[in-house]
Protein backbone atom coordinates (compact mmCIF):
# COMPACT_ATOMS: atom_id res chain seq x y z
CA UNK A 1 0.00 0.00 0.00
CA UNK A 2 1.34 3.95 -0.88
CA UNK A 3 1.90 6.40 1.86
CA UNK A 4 0.30 9.32 1.27
CA UNK A 5 1.78 11.41 3.90
CA UNK A 6 2.08 14.52 1.88
CA UNK A 7 -1.51 14.96 1.62
CA UNK A 8 -1.92 14.10 5.00
CA UNK A 9 -3.39 10.57 4.63
CA UNK A 10 -1.55 7.50 6.11
CA UNK A 11 -2.37 3.84 5.15
CA UNK A 12 -4.18 2.94 7.75
CA UNK A 13 -3.62 -1.00 7.37
CA UNK A 14 0.18 -0.75 7.56
CA UNK A 15 1.44 -1.52 11.15
CA UNK A 16 2.55 1.10 13.57
CA UNK A 17 0.80 4.20 11.65
CA UNK A 18 -2.15 6.12 12.65
CA UNK A 19 -4.42 7.26 10.17
CA UNK A 20 -4.82 10.89 9.99
CA UNK A 21 -7.45 13.24 8.70
CA UNK A 22 -6.39 15.17 5.26
CA UNK A 23 -4.71 18.78 6.38
CA UNK A 24 -6.57 21.18 4.43
CA UNK A 25 -3.99 23.77 1.61
CA UNK A 26 -4.94 27.00 1.52
CA UNK A 27 -2.33 27.53 -1.64
CA UNK A 28 -0.89 30.37 -1.96
CA UNK A 29 -2.60 32.92 -0.04
CA UNK A 30 -1.67 31.18 3.55
CA UNK A 31 0.21 34.41 4.29
CA UNK A 32 -2.36 36.83 2.74
CA UNK A 33 -2.45 40.13 4.92
CA UNK A 34 -0.10 38.73 7.19
CA UNK A 35 0.64 42.32 9.32
CA UNK A 36 -1.86 44.26 7.43
CA UNK A 37 -4.15 46.30 9.45
CA UNK A 38 -8.04 45.80 9.67
CA UNK A 39 -8.77 48.45 8.02
CA UNK A 40 -6.30 47.65 4.73
CA UNK A 41 -7.90 44.05 4.30
CA UNK A 42 -11.51 45.73 4.56
CA UNK A 43 -10.34 48.02 1.70
CA UNK A 44 -8.60 45.18 -0.47
CA UNK A 45 -11.79 43.01 0.06
CA UNK A 46 -13.69 45.98 -0.93
CA UNK A 47 -12.01 46.15 -4.66
CA UNK A 48 -11.38 43.52 -5.00
CA UNK A 49 -15.23 42.43 -4.78
CA UNK A 50 -16.03 45.57 -7.16
CA UNK A 51 -13.07 44.01 -9.62
CA UNK A 52 -14.85 40.48 -9.37
CA UNK A 53 -18.15 42.31 -10.07
CA UNK A 54 -19.66 40.95 -6.89
CA UNK A 55 -19.90 45.12 -5.72
CA UNK A 56 -20.79 48.04 -7.81
CA UNK A 57 -18.27 50.87 -6.59
CA UNK A 58 -21.04 52.85 -5.24
CA UNK A 59 -22.19 50.16 -2.66
CA UNK A 60 -17.70 49.42 -1.93
CA UNK A 61 -17.29 53.04 -1.37
CA UNK A 62 -20.45 53.19 1.25
CA UNK A 63 -19.56 50.19 2.35
CA UNK A 64 -15.75 51.76 3.52
CA UNK A 65 -17.07 55.02 4.69
CA UNK A 66 -15.70 56.75 2.22
CA UNK A 67 -16.54 58.90 -0.77
CA UNK A 68 -17.01 57.64 -4.23
CA UNK A 69 -13.89 60.10 -5.62
CA UNK A 70 -11.89 58.45 -3.16
CA UNK A 71 -12.85 54.70 -3.57
CA UNK A 72 -11.90 55.77 -7.23
CA UNK A 73 -8.31 57.29 -5.82
CA UNK A 74 -8.15 54.00 -3.84
CA UNK A 75 -9.10 51.72 -6.79
CA UNK A 76 -6.45 52.94 -8.47
CA UNK A 77 -3.37 52.74 -5.97
CA UNK A 78 -4.45 48.98 -6.12
CA UNK A 79 -4.07 48.39 -9.19
CA UNK A 80 -1.09 49.82 -9.40
CA UNK A 81 0.46 48.02 -6.82
CA UNK A 82 -1.00 44.91 -8.87
CA UNK A 83 0.81 45.95 -11.95
CA UNK A 84 4.52 47.09 -9.73
CA UNK A 85 4.16 43.45 -8.09
CA UNK A 86 3.74 41.60 -11.92
CA UNK A 87 6.86 43.34 -13.07
CA UNK A 88 9.46 40.67 -13.73
CA UNK A 89 12.05 40.23 -10.94
CA UNK A 90 16.25 40.22 -12.23
CA UNK A 91 17.37 36.99 -11.40
CA UNK A 92 20.16 36.01 -8.94
CA UNK A 93 21.39 38.04 -6.01
CA UNK A 94 20.85 41.80 -6.49
CA UNK A 95 23.40 44.16 -5.36
CA UNK A 96 22.56 46.62 -2.31
CA UNK A 97 24.83 49.63 -1.66
CA UNK A 98 26.06 47.68 1.66
CA UNK A 99 27.23 44.68 -0.90
CA UNK A 100 28.87 47.55 -3.15
CA UNK A 101 30.85 49.50 0.00
CA UNK A 102 31.93 46.32 1.48
CA UNK A 103 33.62 44.88 -1.89
CA UNK A 104 35.18 48.11 -2.46
CA UNK A 105 36.73 48.10 1.48
CA UNK A 106 38.28 44.97 0.25
CA UNK A 107 39.25 46.34 -3.30
CA UNK A 108 41.21 48.89 -0.83
CA UNK A 109 42.31 46.75 1.51
CA UNK A 110 43.91 44.66 -1.45
CA UNK A 111 45.22 47.62 -2.83
CA UNK A 112 47.30 48.63 0.28
CA UNK A 113 48.94 45.76 0.29
CA UNK A 114 49.91 45.51 -3.15
CA UNK A 115 50.84 48.86 -2.52
CA UNK A 116 53.16 48.07 0.67
CA UNK A 117 54.85 44.96 -1.32
CA UNK A 118 55.69 47.32 -4.02
CA UNK A 119 56.92 50.15 -1.51
CA UNK A 120 58.96 47.03 -0.13
CA UNK A 121 60.27 45.59 -3.40
CA UNK A 122 61.26 49.03 -4.55
CA UNK A 123 63.81 49.40 -0.94
CA UNK A 124 65.25 45.97 -2.14
CA UNK A 125 66.03 46.81 -5.14
CA UNK A 126 67.63 50.22 -3.79
CA UNK A 127 69.72 48.53 -1.82
CA UNK A 128 70.56 45.67 -3.70
CA UNK A 129 71.74 48.42 -6.46
CA UNK A 130 73.63 50.49 -3.50
CA UNK A 131 71.15 53.84 -3.90
CA UNK A 132 70.28 55.21 -0.79
CA UNK A 133 66.65 56.83 0.10
CA UNK A 134 66.38 60.97 -1.20
CA UNK A 135 66.74 63.10 2.28
CA UNK A 136 63.71 65.47 2.37
CA UNK A 137 64.45 68.53 1.77
CA UNK A 138 64.23 70.37 4.49
CA UNK A 139 63.09 74.05 4.37
CA UNK A 140 65.32 77.10 4.22
CA UNK A 141 65.70 79.52 7.74
CA UNK A 142 63.89 82.73 7.17
CA UNK A 143 63.64 85.31 10.32
CA UNK A 144 59.77 85.46 9.66
CA UNK A 145 59.73 82.17 9.79
CA UNK A 146 58.61 80.40 12.67
CA UNK A 147 59.53 77.50 14.53
CA UNK A 148 57.48 74.52 14.49
CA UNK A 149 56.10 74.54 18.00
CA UNK A 150 56.27 71.13 19.17
CA UNK A 151 52.77 69.18 20.18
CA UNK A 152 51.96 68.64 23.47
CA UNK A 153 49.51 65.68 24.46
CA UNK A 154 45.75 66.03 25.67
CA UNK A 155 46.93 63.73 28.63
CA UNK A 156 49.89 66.59 29.42
CA UNK A 157 47.14 69.59 28.61
CA UNK A 158 44.75 68.39 30.76
CA UNK A 159 47.67 67.74 34.21
CA UNK A 160 48.63 71.81 33.51
CA UNK A 161 45.09 72.89 33.60
CA UNK A 162 44.51 70.56 36.97
CA UNK A 163 47.65 72.04 38.98
CA UNK A 164 47.11 75.72 37.47
CA UNK A 165 43.39 75.07 39.36
CA UNK A 166 45.38 74.18 42.47
CA UNK A 167 47.52 76.90 42.17
CA UNK A 168 44.33 79.37 42.31
CA UNK A 169 41.80 77.18 44.67
CA UNK A 170 44.02 77.05 47.62
CA UNK A 171 44.51 80.40 50.24
CA UNK A 172 47.13 82.86 49.95
CA UNK A 173 50.89 81.14 50.90
CA UNK A 174 53.24 82.98 52.56
CA UNK A 175 55.45 83.39 49.51
CA UNK A 176 52.71 85.08 47.87
CA UNK A 177 52.27 88.23 50.36
CA UNK A 178 56.11 88.06 50.59
CA UNK A 179 56.01 88.86 46.61
CA UNK A 180 53.13 91.63 47.23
Amino acid sequence: MKDNTACGIVDAKAPGKQRTTRQRRTGPFKDLGEGASSQARKQTAAILEVLAGVRTPTQAAEALGLSLVRYYVLEARAVQGILLACEPRPMGRQKTAESALAALRRECEQLRRECARQQALVRAAQRTIGLTTPASPKPEKNDKQRRKRRPTARALRAVARLRDEETVTPPATPLASAAV
